[in-house]
């Protein structure tokens, strides 16, 4: 480029409350900080807003750069989705080793405290709550949502599984987590809203055990 513009040249006064949006492709510097802003903005517009009341467009906003960002490093509003459910979903992925390969008599209640744990975290909380209003609402959400937890959690556990029906008896583990979350975290229906965490822990941890390795 030619020229400078205000953000590149000594710093402007203010117009309004915010700065000026950066515009066009930042220095290879600034280039992880970009990035890593746009998703955050994006995390909280699809938290507030949900996939289908989401747009690139606002996401750029809310990140202070132009749209043209978010399509660089991003390329589609479904593709920073799955960015945003893959950070959102990132300790379970971090910890699919740890729940997959421990021994199998004991992997219904480490899949059931680990995605508990996951949703009593009020940090991990919000962006969770988001990815799944938009996947029952939304196929493409739902595609970003089977593509990282589905294949990369059940079908690990399904692998293990001597059975014929293996994938089934994963999927149904993780109907009953599902279920569970929707209830509890979602909807909110007492008395499961509010049940200790530990109680949900020792009650529903048997059953996705059950689907997993019972007869």
């Amino acid at each position: 480029m030619t020229g400078v513009t205000a953000s590149d040249g000594p710093a402007a006064p203010a117009r309004g409350a915010g700065a000026p949006r950066r515009r066009g492709r930042p220095p290879r510097t600034e280039s992880a900080g970009t990035r890593d802003r746009i998703l955050d903005a994006a995390r909280e517009e699809f938290s507030a807003q949900g996939y289908e009341k989401t747009s690139v467009r606002g996401i750029a906003k809310a990140a202070g750069v132009d749209s043209a960002l978010v399509h660089h490093y991003f390329g589609t509003k479904e593709r920073v989705f799955e960015a945003a459910v893959e950070i959102a979903f990132g300790p379970v992925l971090d910890e699919r080793e740890t729940v997959t390969e421990g021994p199998l008599d004991e992997v219904g209640e480490r899949m059931t405290r680990m995605i508990i744990g996951l949703w009593e975290n009020p940090v991990t909380r919000a962006p969770l709550l988001a990815i799944i209003r938009s996947a029952v609402t939304n196929d493409a959400a739902a595609a970003v949502f089977r593509r990282l937890v589905v294949s990369q959690l059940m079908r690990r556990i399904a692998g293990r599984l001597d059975r014929p029906d293996a994938e089934l008896r994963a999927e149904l583990a993780a109907a009953q987590l599902v279920g569970i979350v929707m209830i509890r975290y979602v909807i909110r229906v007492e008395p499961l809203a509010s049940a200790d965490p530990e109680d949900i822990v020792r009650r529903v941890a048997p059953v996705v055990q059950g689907h997993l390795t019972g007869d």
